[in-house]
């Protein structure tokens, strides 16, 4: 039984402002079905007891502190560039 419909496609492709062929649009109703299905799938699974979790470790912050220090001049940054202009690198303009 398909969950999804031609309109349903051609709904979901305006959204998200895609132009979607008349030919390739049987393709996108089965494939979206199939990803219906899984989601319907995985839906039935058993979750009670377990905890909501954005992420499988623990994650935790590992930053140092945010303090303020002694920075590169412009001079030594610039020490070993190729090419300088205005105070900053000078690179090769892209087409």
């Amino acid at each position: 039984m398909k969950r999804i419909s031609k309109d349903d496609v051609r709904h979901i492709a305006e959204l998200a402002e895609l132009e979607l062929e008349e030919k390739d649009m049987e393709r996108f109703v089965l494939q979206l079905d199939e990803v219906l299905g899984y989601l319907a799938e995985i839906s039935s699974v058993d979750t009670e007891g377990v905890a909501p979790t954005s992420h499988v470790l623990d994650v935790r912050n590992v930053f140092r502190d945010d303090k303020p220090q002694e920075s590169f001049t412009t001079e030594a940054a610039l020490e070993n560039a190729p090419d300088e202009a205005d105070g900053g690198f000078k690179v090769p303009k892209i087409d």
